[in-house]
């Protein structure tokens, strides 16, 4: 055997990559069409997605601060955790524009890292499915068992932390019914939170966290802690808190009554309340809209770019049968 030779691999043209192939090549002609096109396209449906977003209405209500009484200015987080303070408050909410059901009610929260490594490593997805698991609390610590050794079902600081400012609001001394149902993914519903499994042990003492459960009712159809347990990316997030299916007439005022539970004082947290329509595009977002535009109006913008160029100051273009694989055609 010629040992020279030993380790050739054996030829292909896949492996020498000399299988058909389009190879282009890029004339001011191709170039300047591309960006016309580009542009022709991205303009429009940018400028529909930003008119869609423009019709989108939406009433933010920031009310972290102004739901703190005049005594407690200096040291809201004693307000907070006083359990003898009242904790209700009410805002008024101007109504800019009608509000066309389904309406869709959100807490916005800001400065809250959902993201942080042992907050979302924070639970037992086997203990929220099957109660034969309600044991597998290894990665709920700190919130896992009772003093006396029970477990807490659902374990770990995501469930402990539950968002449980409630609102009610009302227009025209009628009060405006929140449908909480429905507002969880389907999967959850379906898979990721048993039906046989109820909550247990759950805020009963130590620190408590958040929000309690209704140990009748099992997760399946807990929503609110779905929702809360599906983790945000960001720091400043919107959860689902609920939909109203009737409209809101323009220049309304919405009466809100809060209860100002939950403790973002702390580490310097903000809590908004936030009403929303949807249009195709789903709720009020800008950027999809402007990056669009952006993109095209670049592409348009280079593609009067070339043609002047190729117009006042023209190029001679190169012959491409000197191209090699024009020289050298492979069969």
């Amino acid at each position: 055997m010629d040992h020279k030779n030993a380790k050739k691999p054996s030829y292909s043209r896949f492996s020498q990559q000399e299988l058909p192939a389009w190879k282009p090549i890029l004339t001011p002609g191709w170039v300047i069409a591309s960006f016309i096109t580009i542009g022709a396209l991205f303009v429009p449906i940018g400028l529909l997605a930003w008119s869609a977003s423009d019709n989108v209405v939406e009433i933010s209500d920031r009310y972290d601060e102004a739901c703190v009484p005049d005594d407690f200015n200096s040291n809201a987080e004693s307000f907070i955790q006083n359990p003898d303070t009242k904790k209700t408050c009410i805002r008024n909410l101007k109504v800019p524009k009608k509000l066309v059901a389904p309406i869709f009610v959100y807490y916005q929260l800001e400065n809250f890292y959902q993201n942080h490594r042992r907050f979302v490593k924070s639970k037992s997805d086997k203990q929220l499915r099957n109660p034969e698991d309600e044991n597998d609390l290894h990665s709920c610590y700190p919130e896992a068992n009772t003093a006396d050794n029970k477990p807490i079902v659902p374990c770990g600081l995501i469930a402990w932390s539950l968002f449980n400012d409630t609102y009610k609001l009302s227009t025209r001394g009628k009060q405006i019914t929140i449908d909480k149902k429905g507002i969880a993914w389907k999967s959850d519903t379906k898979a990721k939170f048993g039906s046989n499994v109820y909550p247990k042990n759950f805020q009963k003492e130590g620190l408590i966290g958040g929000a309690a459960l209704d140990e009748s009712i099992p997760l399946s159809e807990q929503e609110d802690l779905m929702v809360w347990m599906r983790t945000a990316a960001l720091p400043k997030f919107r959860k689902l808190y609920g939909r109203i299916e009737t409209d809101i007439e323009a220049h309304d005022t919405i009466k809100v009554e809060i209860e100002n539970n939950y403790n973002t004082y702390k580490f310097g947290g903000r809590k908004k309340l936030v009403l929303s329509t949807t249009t195709w595009i789903g709720g009020k977002n800008d950027f999809v809209g402007v990056a669009y535009v952006s993109v095209g109006g670049i592409c348009l913008f280079l593609a009067i770019n070339f043609i002047l160029l190729y117009v006042f100051r023209p190029r001679r273009l190169g012959d491409p049968s000197y191209l090699s694989w024009n020289r050298h055609p492979i069969n």
